[in-house]
């Protein structure tokens, strides 16, 4: 049964009731009258306009960019004038004036569907009320928002789609944060007078991490655009017409993308939830904590949930520059590893191989020892991915005392060029990728590598129709590209210009280079450095006003530890080590440690390292302190403590702190603001919190000349799973479920 029809029957059974009964009142009618088209308010206002309107601001500090001033337009909201670009909807028009539209089809990043009609405003000699999201706004239009008309249409969309809608809020784990929910306080009625049989949807099975109940879905379709336009994936479509409409696959399947749970923030309703958070809490008993996240090098913004000491969920932060308003799929849901596999308490290795937990001060007591026993050459610390530039200072401070230069950082591979920062960072920035017209991706994947750089890249491959050729293994993308080559061979004919995609980079006005960090592990990665700044001059990709030479990194702290100055000595030097420190490395491989090598292991998670470890010192993660990071683009950002601390753990600078104070080196710094700036004397940028500070020198122009020839080795995949990473997602049930099925 169509809309038209219940709304036919629904007419005539009111009819055939106010015949039966002349003295029963109904509470609203769903008909409209011409006197709410010129009501004696509009009128008066129109009239006698107010000569002094209080100034307004825009609905949640929304800023607008004129490109070209001369296309500015102004409308009236309510009285109001405005002056908009040309080109904006009449709802975002109302956004600049102060005037909040109710919407559920809408969102800003998608495209319009304008298929819910709740927008719905009354426009000066139109005969109807329009839809706001779908209209342009033009020279000298007349809006109001709040006519009896507008508010009596919106009550009427709002009455058919609770129609069908289930009674479920009780038990909906989107109950105070629902859009349905808080419209219907402003739209909705006190009662229903829809009689007949609900209808019901059968559920589909998208996967482990989003939970659909169909029946509660309102067809806004923003999870089917999402899908189409944001992540790249063809896997949710609108199946039926009529009543009998309704969101699912075409065919039975799972949702693949990496970015599929951010149908759960767009969806209005309840629809789509998580599935892991399900029926574990209320978002009014949670506490939110904005930090960042550390699972890759983008530094994508979150806010973390937790309800006494356990972190519940993790969503979002909007931030423009970064990640826009969408997270990967590891950010959203690596957050249970962070309860598995922790370590409590410093430990010692027995005589019998095992481990005994004794205090912090017996622990340190033995490290000491041990450290004073052995030459300063044979001394090594290693930093791990997830570690922050307060605790890599410091561990680099402790072993520099005890004579030792042979500290670097996991995965940053040997010697690697971290003089000039332009040479390591994403110059181009991450929001400045979608000024560039063609992409040249060198042994770099970065949908699982840095999913949101990935994100941004496809924006603007929809965008604006920029080609993109990609040099590395066979890899699944999820925009038009050129296959260019495998290996290093490649890049040699595109510096001489006798490749077919050279014509493409030479012709663009701001073309990007984008080399993956996999590159550091390699032997000739100064040869292959060197042909991919020959590239850059050759098609002027370094300019004062565009720097398109990029690297993109693969770890949390690998740009501040490279601006640190995490650097090895010599890369053998762990092969000859007697006493390793090791500060959260479990990627990195201790088999060329010595057998008879002192290792002490300090991090926050069971993993692949502590086998290997004569003491393990507890350290905490990144959700229990606080700590400074840089991103792939070199912008500092810091995380903040959200739940305490698990055991007798502590934080990673205290712990080396508190180490060199019993071997009698002490650190001469005793809280963060003192260590910060013992940071700001080494690498200043990194104090600047939230700011990207571009590099001063281009990486090109003062290189030495290398000589050498890259190999012939093809490139290889730097990241094998997506969803396991690092200590914390290894530990993750959720990603374990995800890996399992990726590997299917």
């Amino acid at each position: 049964m169509g809309l038209g029809q219940l709304a036919s029957r629904a007419l005539l059974r009111s009819a055939r009731l106010a015949a039966s009964n002349p003295h029963h009142q109904f509470r609203r009618a769903i008909v409209t009258t011409p006197e709410l088209h010129n009501s004696a308010e509009s009128a008066a206002a129109e009239a006698h306009p107010e000569p002094d309107l209080p100034k307004r601001n825009p609905v949640a500090g929304a800023r607008v960019h004129f490109p070209n001033p001369d296309d500015a337009i102004e409308v009236f909201v309510d009285g109001y004038p405005v002056k908009v670009p040309k080109g904006m909807t009449v709802l975002q028009a109302c956004l600049m004036a102060g005037v909040d539209i109710p919407r559920f089809c809408y969102h800003d990043r998608l495209s319009i569907a304008g298929n819910c009609r709740m927008c719905l405003v009354e426009v000066e000699k139109s005969p109807k009320p329009v839809a706001s999201c779908a209209m342009p706004a033009l020279p000298g239009m007349k809006i109001k928002t709040a006519t009896p008309l507008a508010k009596k249409a919106r009550e009427g969309v709002m009455e058919f789609l609770l129609m069908n809608h289930p009674l479920d809020c009780p038990i909906c784990d989107q109950g105070g944060e629902c859009d349905l929910q808080d419209q219907s306080m402003a739209f909705g009625s006190d009662r229903g007078r829809f009689t007949e049989t609900k209808r019901s949807v059968v559920d589909k099975n998208l996967g482990p991490l989003v939970k659909t109940v169909m029946t509660r879905c309102i067809q806004c379709t923003r999870c089917v655009r999402f899908a189409s336009e944001i992540a790249g994936v063809q896997d949710l479509g609108v199946l039926g017409r009529g009543s009998g409409e309704e969101i699912g696959t075409y065919v039975e399947r799972l949702m693949t993308s990496e970015l599929s749970g951010n149908v759960i923030d767009i969806c209005p309703v309840g629809a789509l939830t998580s599935k892991p958070f399900a029926f574990k809490a209320r978002n009014w008993e949670l506490k939110g904590t904005e930090s960042i996240d550390v699972t890759d090098a983008v530094g994508s913004n979150i806010r973390i949930d937790s309800r006494g000491p356990e972190v519940m969920r993790i969503v979002p932060r909007l931030n423009e520059d970064i990640n826009e308003e969408w997270i990967s799929d590891k950010t959203r849901f690596f957050y249970d590893g962070l309860k598995r596999q922790r370590l409590n308490d410093p430990m010692i290795r027995g005589a019998d191989g095992r481990f005994k937990a004794v205090s912090w001060h017996d622990a340190l007591a033995v490290v000491a020892e041990v450290i004073h026993k052995v030459k300063p050459e044979e001394i090594v610390g290693v930093a791990g991915k997830l570690s922050d530039a307060e605790s890599m200072i410091a561990l680099k401070d402790f072993l520099n005392r005890m004579g030792s230069e042979n500290i670097w950082y996991e995965g940053n591979g040997p010697n690697p060029n971290a003089d000039l920062r332009s040479g390591y960072i994403m110059n181009t920035s991450i929001s400045g990728l979608e000024k560039a017209d063609v992409f040249l991706l060198v042994g770099t994947q970065p949908r699982v590598e840095a999913a949101m750089v990935n994100a941004r890249i496809r924006k603007t491959v929809i965008a604006t129709n920029a080609k993109v050729g990609y040099v590395g293994p066979s890899a699944d993308f999820n925009y038009d590209h050129e296959h260019l080559g495998t290996g290093p061979e490649t890049l040699t004919e595109l510096a001489e210009g006798r490749h077919p995609f050279y014509s493409a980079l030479s012709n663009a006005k701001n073309p990007a280079i984008i080399v993956g960090a996999g590159i550091f592990g390699r032997k000739d990665k100064d040869a292959i450095f060197s042909v991919v700044d020959n590239i850059a001059k050759k098609i002027n990709a370094v300019r004062p006003d565009w720097n398109g030479l990029n690297m993109l990194l693969l770890n949390a702290g690998q740009a501040a530890a490279l601006d640190l100055g995490l650097v090895a000595e010599s890369e053998k030097s762990i092969e000859s080590a007697k006493f390793v420190y090791v500060m959260g490395a479990d990627d990195e491989n201790l088999d060329r440690v010595p057998d008879d090598a002192f290792v002490v292991y300090q991090g926050h998670h069971g993993d692949r390292s502590v086998y290997r470890a004569n003491v393990i010192l507890p350290a905490s993660a990144f959700t229990e302190k606080e700590g400074t990071y840089a991103n792939t683009e070199g912008c500092a950002q810091t995380t903040v403590p959200a739940v305490p601390t698990v055991g007798d753990s502590r934080d990673d600078w205290k712990i080396i702190r508190a180490l060199s104070e019993v071997a009698r080196v002490s650190l001469p710094y005793d809280n963060l603001s003192a260590i910060r700036s013992r940071i700001g004397t080494v690498a200043p940028n990194l104090l600047r919190v939230d700011e990207r500070e571009p590099a001063a020198f281009s990486t090109s122009a003062l290189r030495p000349e290398v000589k050498e020839k890259p190999d012939a080795a093809p490139f290889t995949t730097v990241v094998d799973n997506f969803y396991m990473t690092d200590s914390i997602t290894r530990a993750s049930k959720i990603m374990a479920q995800c890996s399992a099925l990726l590997k299917k």
